[in-house]
């Protein structure tokens, strides 16, 4: 990967909170909104980042000790050349994303909707056990 360098690393640190949901998903608009590489529309990166995040977000809160505020929940994203990367890692028991079927979408309450967003609006999604914890990796390509 000999020339790339950095274009944006943003990492942030927030309580294990659902309160925290909009500060994540505005900071991933105004990133997007800002990407003079992304070649597409920049309002609508913007939203799907801003959707996958806060969905990210309420997996990782709910499958890490809802509510405890002494658990967080750390959000890396990083944009090196033309490439998007985004890193949720929780303190959560950790699950199967594979085994995640896919949601009924006329059922408004369905588990699995934030993981098909994520898997229909970024290139590539994988989820994995890292230290202390686990990490929620979501790639898209922006050119």
């Amino acid at each position: 990967m000999g020339g790339e360098t950095d274009i944006i690393n943003v990492e942030i640190v927030v309580p294990n909170e659902t309160r925290y949901l909009s500060l994540i998903g505005n900071i991933a608009e105004q990133v997007a909104k800002t990407l003079d590489v992304y070649t597409g529309d920049r309002d609508a990166l913007a939203y799907h980042l801003n959707l996958v995040l806060t969905e990210a977000m309420v997996n990782a809160i709910q499958h890490a000790a809802p509510g405890d505020a002494n658990k967080t929940v750390r959000v890396c994203m990083r944009i090196r050349d033309k490439d998007l990367r985004i890193y949720v890692y929780d303190h959560g028991q950790g699950f199967d994303l594979n085994a995640v079927p896919p949601p009924n979408l006329d059922a408004l309450n369905e588990r699995g909707r934030g993981i098909f967003f994520m898997r229909t609006f970024m290139d590539w999604v994988s989820y994995r056990k890292a230290d202390n914890g686990n990490v929620l990796e979501m790639y898209k390509r922006l050119a």
